[in-house]
């Protein structure tokens, strides 16, 4: 992982304290940290944790492993791999375990002191400032906030030449991985943002923790306040209410009405976003009356619980959509609440895969994940240790919130991205929302083609979202009624309030599940926009890759119904019907349907496709809908019948 202000320069030959010809400097810090000066040179008999992260191997490999399982033309379909079979392919070879340990022995640590982590990732060993100092052939020293912190680390380090190939990084080093309290590192972080993300812009610090932060442009957006007794028959009014009875009309799924114990469908929410028992029984109580004080099981993950010192729908709306509908429309199977994160410090993505995955927690980046036990103690702030590993993945897990792919830098979106890959071999479906403002960005932003900073959304640069942009994910965008049409008549992209989310990604290389259907859409639909807009190049990922109603939910909202909107709504509905084909395939005596792209996009006849709408943005109408897949809903809505058909036809 390449934190910031690191220039990581594995070729470049070493001159610090004359190492030898055979070292070359491994990380190399260009300045540091705003709010950081030096205070002293570490004395040599002071005691370092040393902890050295070792190159995973197969990642070469990873996409033919996850394939192997994934499409429906493999033999091997749905024959997902546990965790330990995960993290043995995948965990360094012993030819790197051996390099780095024989290495680390040469310079005089002793085989005993040198410990491997359980998840294997990892060679850790304590040594003097004088022996990590031969070892890497630097100078440590002490350096203080300007807050009273203080933090141990180099300017740059050197590693064998024949050694560099088989480690990622070293710590402590160069990286400032010390939390400091969030009200202090604000103002500092505005002076001077840190490295650089995707669009070649600074990344913001902690852009990563602000995910459920009540100004996220991810969250849905509000819309008028209803009497729902002005809703009485609800199929009738679907263009103007959407309910779980329209979207069960809209997709032709019937209730829920089992609830396997190998079945499990998980929401993830990011505090303060939080839930009300009370705004699930007001809904239930019209719409799903068995389900009234139910509550969903709750995984608190690093101190998240749903609170409610905070209130209103910046607050609440986006945990109470999703859970109202998730459990309504599986009941009676149970839905998992995964809450991340305290009410100080906050959680990213990372912070829940962590918990999902204890040899992914080791890598974290200090300055976009959160640290735990929280470094600013207080009310709402959680001091236990940092939930790796732990925690169960559920077979179909729902995100709706999202970053932009130019919030984070590459190398941090790689590494999340193969994290799904990992996940969806063990058989687990990941969905995230594509974004509500078409081919913008969150809070409808671009990017100025010439500072590659954001702007204010009326031109400029396509600005794609993450992850939806990640390969290994499916990304769901929004559609909705078409006005005064009924329940039963075609949908068309969502342009009420909210635009799918939709475009390419400047990171990510296209897929081979997708590659016929995006270069399909080139020959057939050329874009009137060229390189100057968006990555043209048809060499990389396309988003969204289906879609679901994203206009009009009827959503209890602290004590009132109110009208939402938000591709935040359209995939908790998808999670749901994939939850409803999972309970008919382990009735059938089969396995949970895993990662699902390479299936859709060999069978776009199960999806119903939208040709109509577009995703306005940057000054642009966007793209447009059009016959098969498309940048603004992908290959279409659900069609339960022939999507269950398609997959229990699978082994």
């Amino acid at each position: 992982m390449h934190f910031s202000f690191l220039t990581v320069t594995a070729l470049v030959a070493g001159a610090f304290a004359l190492p030898s010809v055979n070292h070359l400097v491994h990380e190399k810090r260009e300045r540091l940290p705003p709010g950081w000066q030096y205070h002293e040179k570490l004395q040599s008999s002071e005691v370092l944790p040393m902890s050295i992260a070792l190159t995973q191997s197969n990642l070469d490999k990873a996409d033919d492993f996850l394939m192997e399982v994934s499409h429906p033309e493999s033999p091997n379909f749905g024959k997902h791999w546990t965790h330990e079979e995960i993290a043995n392919k995948f965990a360094p070879s012993s030819e790197t375990v051996d390099t780095v340990k024989a290495w680390v022995v040469s310079s005089g640590i002793a085989p005993e002191r040198i410990s491997r982590s359980q998840s294997l990732g990892w060679l850790r060993f304590d040594a003097t400032v004088a022996e990590a100092e031969s070892l890497l052939k630097t100078e440590y020293h002490l350096y203080k906030h300007e807050t009273g912190k203080p933090h141990v680390a180099c300017s740059s380090y050197h590693i064998p030449e024949h050694v560099a190939p088989h480690v990622d990084f070293i710590t402590p080093t160069v990286h400032f991985d010390t939390k400091i309290p969030q009200a202090a590192v604000k103002d500092v972080e505005k002076r001077a943002p840190s490295t650089t993300a995707a669009a070649g812009h600074p990344v913001e610090t902690a852009a990563a923790l602000g995910i459920g932060a009540p100004t996220s442009g991810s969250l849905p957006k509000k819309g008028a306040l209803i009497n729902i007794k002005s809703i009485i028959d609800e199929l009738k009014n679907c263009n103007r209410f959407i309910t779980p009875n329209c979207l069960r009309a809209l997709y032709l799924f019937p209730p829920g009405l089992t609830a396997n114990p190998q079945n499990s469908y998980g929401i993830v929410e990011y505090t303060p976003q939080a839930y009300l028992q009370g705004d699930l029984d007001l809904f239930f109580a019209n719409f799903s009356k068995n389900q009234v004080q139910r509550t969903p099981i709750l995984a608190s993950i690093d101190g998240g619980i749903p609170q409610t010192t905070q209130q209103g729908f910046q607050f609440n709306g986006e945990s109470d959509l999703d859970l109202e509908y998730a459990m309504t429309l599986i009941n009676p199977q149970k839905t998992t609440l995964y809450q991340v994160g305290d009410q100080v410090e906050g959680a990213s993505f990372n912070d829940f895969l962590d918990a999902l995955d204890a040899s992914y927690c080791a890598g974290d980046d200090p300055v976009q994940d959160a640290t735990y036990p929280d470094p600013n103690p207080g009310p709402g702030s959680y001091q236990g240790p940092k939930n790796c590993g732990g925690f169960s993945a559920t077979k179909v897990i729902s995100t709706s919130y999202g970053y932009n792919e130019a919030d984070l830098t590459a190398a941090y979106e790689r590494r999340q991205c193969m994290e799904y890959m990992k996940l969806g071999l063990a058989g687990t479906s990941f969905l995230f929302s594509s974004g509500d403002s078409g081919v913008a960005g969150n809070r409808r932003q671009c990017i100025d083609p010439a500072t590659k900073e954001y702007n204010d959304g009326s031109s400029g640069i396509f600005n794609p979202g993450f992850p939806s942009t990640c390969p290994y994910i499916t990304s769901i965008g929004a559609t909705q009624i078409v006005p005064n049409a009924s329940v039963t008549q075609p949908e068309q992209a969502c342009e009420t309030v909210i635009f799918s989310g939709g475009g390419f990604s400047n990171v990510f290389p296209l897929p081979s599940y997708q590659s016929a259907a995006v270069k399909s859409w080139f020959t057939n639909h050329p874009p009137p926009y060229g390189a100057d807009r968006f990555n043209n190049s048809q060499n990389t990922r396309g988003f969204p890759d289906v879609s679901a109603n994203g206009a009009n939910y009827v959503v209890a909202v602290t004590g009132q119904f109110a009208l939402v909107y938000g591709t935040s709504a359209s995939s908790p509905v998808v999670g749901a019907i994939l939850t409803l084909i999972n309970e008919a395939r382990f009735a059938a005596g089969k396995g949970s349907v895993g990662f699902i792209n390479p299936t859709l996009y060999a069978n776009p006849g199960a999806l119903n496709d939208i040709t109509m709408g577009g995703n306005q943005g940057c000054g642009t109408p966007g793209f447009e809908a059009v016959e098969g897949w498309d940048p603004v809903t992908g290959l279409g809505t659900p069609n339960f019948p022939k999507l269950l058909a398609t997959f229990l036809k699978l082994p």
